[in-house]
């Protein structure tokens, strides 16, 4: 008890408690986690008055047990003797229903039962949950029913399964680090899981390495991966990028930089100083995605995508639905930065049609980015900004909107030495500077083309990279700036004095 008092209440015990101290009798909790629930029931009850209340439950397989888990042989089994059980039982209690749903939408007797029951339990210190992992509410028991949808476990709910845990395993032998900066750290790593693939987690880690340590983070955090790349609605993005290997955009690194600061110091700042996102869009190629895995380094947290072709698959129900789902996926994910690809073929150009999916998916995502969990940063990407409405782009959603240009003739330069660098090559006797006339209108991705080009090409012959062979590789490049010239032109006119850009001045050729 004394260690249950010590932990900070997580957001679903809370919501929980303050149902039943409202006097909330019928309550309907949409979860798979069924040991959770009971484990949420469990503290609630113990909060709710001087000695706790005691916590029944029943399942069609198993009939109904005591608080001590024993079997009532004696007691109706069936759906509607649990009913008649509760109303005749004079004690303050609460009774746990598992899987109730599907008795409440195939039997009218059951509903009316349920709204008796309501009236009996009022006022009375009895509490009847329905715990499902569907949400099945009859239209006649919508206003009595009080409703909670389980999301997954927040930080504190974390900690302390992890203290939990950490204590029954050490009791176990099983050499654990449960110092208060380690537990942290593993509950970052295990956030978006549900409790019982946490546990599997921890189980694989300690397969893994024999203790339980900081150095299980890593581990967890691929198991998180996998868990949340599974839905396919959000993409765990592992390959980070630093901000030193992005070449150019000098503005937007500096902006990037000194908001770090306000964002890693959230909780010590006003809310409204807190940066909440910002919407890049530029040429094609010309480094939008590989500036958004750069936000997610340089503020330290994990990059999750959001895919819009999966949201509209209808793999997962309505596209509004699945849509909502990941946002509120993200959310439990939190802090973290959540991109959103390619925006404007993802929302708007559907947007426009009234009364669909398409368009309340536009209504929703605009409502969200207001009011989204703190600690989310946003990071959206556009090629053709133009077509995003004035709602979406307005001050208040995004912080700001960078335009990413072509490189400058200092940028392309940099970007080669990047691109060799990385793959193992020291730029410094290439002579570089020579290649800036030949590369006017290149994008950043047609100058890696070009370094790739050519280090196959000397790979095949077993030799050193030179510069005649870089220049023999730009010459069978047509950059996308000539091949369509006029939409890159369209996006660089209308961006000329609607955006910031990222880069200290626009590239000419």
């Amino acid at each position: 008890m004394s260690r249950e008092r010590n932990r900070a209440e997580s957001a679903a015990a809370a919501a929980l408690r303050d149902l039943m101290e409202g006097g909330r009798p019928l309550i309907y909790i949409c979860s798979p986690e069924e040991p959770r629930v009971r484990g949420l029931l469990d503290q609630a009850a113990r909060s709710l008055r001087h000695g706790g209340l005691p916590v029944w439950s029943w399942t069609s397989t198993g009939g109904l047990c005591d608080p001590q888990g024993e079997r009532r042989d004696t007691s109706p089994a069936g759906p509607a003797g649990v009913l008649e059980f509760i109303a005749a039982h004079r004690d303050p209690a609460i009774f746990l229903l598992l899987d109730f749903h599907a008795w409440m939408a195939a039997d009218p007797e059951i509903r009316r039962r349920l709204r008796d029951l309501y009236l009996r339990c009022l006022d009375a210190d009895k509490y009847v949950v329905i715990v499902s992992p569907l949400r099945q509410i009859p239209e006649e028991l919508q206003h009595e029913t009080a409703y909670i949808e389980l999301g997954p476990p927040d930080l504190p709910e974390l900690l302390g399964f992890l203290a939990d845990e950490f204590q029954a395993l050490e009791r176990r032998g099983v050499a654990v680090d449960a110092s208060g900066p380690v537990l942290h750290r593993l509950a970052r790593s295990l956030q978006g899981m549900t409790l019982a693939e946490a546990r599997h987690a921890l189980r694989r880690a300690l397969a893994i390495q024999g203790r339980l340590d900081a150095a299980a983070a890593p581990i967890l955090q691929e198991e998180k991966k996998r868990i949340v790349n599974r839905s396919r609605l959000v993409q765990y993005i592992a390959d980070g990028t630093e901000l030193d290997h992005v070449g150019g955009l000098e503005y937007l690194k500096k902006w990037l930089m000194e908001r770090r600061r306000l964002f890693l110091e959230q909780d010590q700042v006003s809310p409204e100083i807190v940066p909440k996102g910002i919407l890049v869009m530029g040429v094609s190629g010309c480094g939008k995605s590989l500036s958004v895995k750069a936000v997610a380094s340089c503020f330290g947290l994990p990059l999750y995508r959001i895919d819009m072709v999966e949201v509209f698959s209808g793999s997962h129900g309505s596209p509004d639905a699945a849509f909502a789902q990941a946002c509120r996926t993200v959310e439990a994910l939190a802090p973290a930065v959540v991109w959103f690809d390619e925006i404007e073929m993802g929302l708007t150009t559907r947007s426009s049609e009234a009364a669909t999916s398409m368009g309340r998916i536009f209504a929703y995502f605009l409502t969200w980015m207001q009011e989204k969990t703190r600690g989310l940063f946003v990071a959206a990407t556009a090629n053709r900004i133009d077509l995003l409405p004035a709602e979406m782009i307005r001050k208040g959603r995004f912080d700001e909107v960078f335009f990413i240009d072509l490189p400058l003739e200092d940028e392309r330069v940099e970007i080669f030495r990047i691109h060799l660098q990385k793959r193992g090559v020291d730029p410094g006797g290439l002579q570089l500077e020579r290649l800036k006339k030949i590369t006017q209108g290149w994008s950043g991705a047609e100058i890696e083309q070009c370094v790739v080009a050519a280090l196959t090409a000397v790979r095949l012959q077993e030799r050193p990279v030179t510069f005649e062979d870089l220049h023999r590789a730009a010459q069978n490049v047509i950059p996308l700036s000539k091949t369509m010239r006029e939409q890159v032109e369209h996006i660089r006119s209308w961006a000329y004095d609607r955006a910031v850009r990222a880069s200290p001045r626009p590239a000419t050729y």
